[in-house]
């Protein structure tokens, strides 16, 4: 049973592909006939059957070979607008040079395309398909637009049937040139190609636009007969067959490369580089589309290995070069095609209907190409780009778009590199705008995991704006430092420490590198100093900045200057610096306190300290040793009388969090004294020490005697914590900010 339906729904997908393989050539062949047209017209009139022939094969081999190695079901390569703009530009730079031969242009568009090819090879293996999805959208849209608009400006001459040497400027103006049959025919094809998707979905509307065209050319020839002549007409693409057979054309646009000199590279490299990006492009965009269509995530390097091997081998058959194609990507798939069964089922029909049709396609009306050609220019402009310039904030956005467009009419190769430079000004402008400063706060706000006695933390409290920690990422370079410096001038000439964390930071350049020298004489001139924490060093994915600032000598030996491992240290020397400042010295490795001399029991009376000491019992810990661990039992309070210690929370990962540090006069366990719930942490000493241990079961004994005494404790210890929650709170906050 399994069996019989795994086999029914192998028959299925198969159907589904080949249906959908039909459709797609049903969208893919009239616009690929179009653009061989396109390209080879521009070399000159007599070439149109040719270039028809290359459109063709082009097709056939993109659509068979690019789904075998690429691999993405339901994806249709097939020759497309932007190679057909490149090679056609191309094409006509090198026939106004007036010292090549025709024969030999074709040669170098051939030649073109081969370099194209193993171009997007090497960015397949080389793994730059993520890279070439970076590329702004602005500049995208911007180059798309413009070789629209190339298109369009090439085919009002063909549609208008204006003579070759006839500028479209004055074809405009001089009607009397114009040629009404091939307008009649492109404009019939135009109004039948956007009304087509009204009538139908089930027909492709280039199709319904390509009858329409045809059969409006046959209907004017019942009153002019002139127009059944297939020699010498204009009007139609002629004869497509080289030498009266497919192999011999094939043959015939293969042995062109035999004159292809050295020498000749020079003269369509950057074309071939330009052609290969923007056809990586277009297929990668594609492959985004497909992916939301099909619910699955292509695999944009091996598209390009696709790619590029499909090219090639539409080169060596002598066929156009061409992209993933969303018109008929999009009608395969909603036709049922799935599996890369259906990209092969394309080209394979467009070799069936060229061997069955090969005879009628050369009465193709010029005029009917035209046409499909400027609805594809027409669909490809992005028109929504004139909505940028009603926003202030998108006009720079918007004349992005219009210089490349601007450009793209004067060579696309210029606007390549014009579209290079603008994405570069892009990047800087947008690291410029945005703040590399994810937060700025004061001692007020941010404390050490050093547990402060109340007095060090009013003094903190009142003073903690004379030091700032500031949190900066992304990227410190010269678009950058200006506005960083900017946020930060004021507090170099009223802050004494200015902490900088780096550890989201992924590079820096000299000019940041200068940028704190700057800021470290700023600050020593006012007496203060410039810190540095987490700096990044030895990461795959980020510049080794630590080294780079030690061999530019900013962070080694440097006066002013200190570097820390952790926010936590270099929050906690501020601190200290502050407290000296005043009048604080550290206490912790004095004698041993008394009872009376731990800060919540200061005030307290001779009479209640022995009273209270009475409940109490010792405890000494080396350096390194448990005083208590997670999920002990016990419910007595330490009071820490010399010595540090630190709290730490062990992780299921078998690591352990740093929580906080209690030094001398300090206390700790509160929790379990108050609620007697096992220890909520483990805790061990830094350094030798000394502590008193208040065990709950003795002190409620001691509270039924003087019931007073409970009352002061619990109100001191409810003190104490409440500054702990808050200073909690504060550091939440940040976090979160951060």
């Amino acid at each position: 049973m399994v069996s019989a339906k795994t086999s029914a729904s192998s028959s299925g997908d198969r159907a589904g592909d080949l249906w959908g393989g039909l459709a797609a050539m049903l969208v893919a062949l009239p616009s690929s006939i179009a653009f061989g047209v396109l390209v080879y017209g521009a070399i000159g009139p007599e070439q149109a059957g040719a270039g028809a022939l290359a459109g063709i094969v082009g097709a056939a081999a993109l659509g068979i070979v690019a789904p075998i190695v690429g691999r993405n079901g339901g994806f249709i390569t097939a020759p497309c607008a932007p190679a057909a703009a490149i090679l056609s530009a191309l094409a006509a730079e090198l026939v106004a040079r007036g010292e090549i031969h025709p024969d030999h242009v074709v040669g170098l568009l051939g030649l073109t395309a081969l370099l194209s090819a193993l171009f997007q090879l090497v960015f397949g293996f080389a793994r730059v398909g993520r890279l070439i999805k970076f590329i702004p959208y602005q500049v995208v849209s911007g180059y798309l637009s413009g070789v629209a608009l190339i298109i369009a400006l090439g085919q009002l001459p063909k549609l208008l049937g204006l003579p070759k040497q006839v500028t479209l400027a004055h074809g405009l103006v001089s009607p009397n040139l114009w040629n009404w049959t091939g307008i009649t025919v492109g404009l019939v094809t135009i109004a039948a190609t956007f009304a087509a998707p009204k009538l139908t979905e089930k027909v492709p509307a280039a199709i319904i636009g390509l009858v329409a065209g045809i059969a409006t050319y046959f209907g004017l020839a019942f009153s002019d007969a002139k127009l059944l002549e297939l020699a010498g007409n204009r009007l139609v693409i002629g004869p497509i067959e080289a030498s009266g057979s497919f192999v011999a054309a094939v043959g015939a646009r293969a042995s062109s490369l035999l004159h292809i000199d050295f020498s000749d590279i020079g003269l369509v490299l950057v074309s071939a580089l330009t052609l290969a990006v923007l056809l990586s492009i277009d297929t990668l965009k594609t492959g985004v589309v497909l992916d939301a269509l099909v619910r699955r995530r292509h695999n944009s390097n091996r598209e390009l290995i696709g790619q590029g091997t499909a090219n090639l081998a539409s080169f060596f058959v002598g066929g156009m070069a061409g992209a993933g194609t969303m018109g008929a990507t999009l009608m395969n798939v909603t036709s049922g095609g799935r599996t890369p069964l259906s990209g092969i089922a394309e080209g394979v029909f467009v070799l069936l209907a060229y061997l069955v049709l090969g005879a009628l396609i050369a009465w193709v009306p010029i005029g009917a190409l035209a046409g499909i050609l400027l609805v594809v220019a027409w669909k490809m402009f992005d028109r929504s780009v004139f909505h940028l310039v009603l926003r202030r904030s998108t006009r720079v956005d918007f004349a992005v778009i219009m210089i490349v467009i601007a450009v793209a009419q004067v060579g696309l190769i210029q606007a390549s590199a014009t579209g290079i430079f603008l994405a570069i000004l892009l990047f800087i402008r947008d690291q410029a705008r945005g703040s590399v400063i994810v937060n700025k706060l004061d001692l007020r706000v941010v404390r050490a995991k050093r547990r402060r006695l109340l007095a060090e933390s009013e003094i903190l409290d009142a003073h903690g704006e004379d030091a700032i920690v500031v949190q900066l990422h992304g990227n410190l370079f010269f678009g950058t430092t200006d506005q960083l410096f900017s946020e930060l001038e004021q507090d170099l000439t009223k802050r004494r420490f200015v902490l900088l964390d780096l550890h989201r930071v992924e590079s820096m350049d000299f000019t940041a590198a200068h940028l704190f020298e700057q800021m470290k004489g700023r600050l020593a001139d006012s007496g203060g100093e410039l810190l540095f924490s987490q700096l990044p060093s030895g990461m795959a994915t980020k510049q080794d900045i630590e080294e780079y600032m030690a061999e530019l000598g900013l962070v080694r030996g440097g006066k002013g200057v200190h570097v820390f491992e952790t926010d936590d240290s270099a929050i906690e020397w501020m601190e200290d610096r502050i407290l000296e400042a005043y009048g604080w010295t550290p206490e912790e490795e004095g004698a041993a306190l008394e009872l009376g001399e731990i800060e919540i029991f200061s005030e307290f009376d001779d009479a209640t300290i022995a009273e209270l000491s009475g409940a109490l019992t010792t405890l000494s810990v080396p350096a390194g040793g448990a005083i208590c661990s997670r999920g002990d039992a016990g419910d007595e309070m330490f009071l820490l009388r010399s010595g540090r210690v630190n709290a730490l929370l062990p992780l299921e990962t078998g690591k352990r969090l740093h929580v906080a540090t209690f030094c001398r006069g300090d206390f700790f366990g509160e929790m379990a004294f108050i609620d007697q719930e096992p220890r909520s942490a483990s805790v061990e000493a830094v350094t030798p020490a000394e502590l008193f241990l208040l065990s709950r079961a003795r002190f409620d004994e001691l509270v039924k005697r003087d019931p007073a005494l409970g009352g002061i404790i619990f109100e001191r210890l409810a003190v104490a914590i409440s500054k702990r929650l808050r200073s909690a709170d504060t550091e939440l906050r940040a976090l979160e900010e951060y």
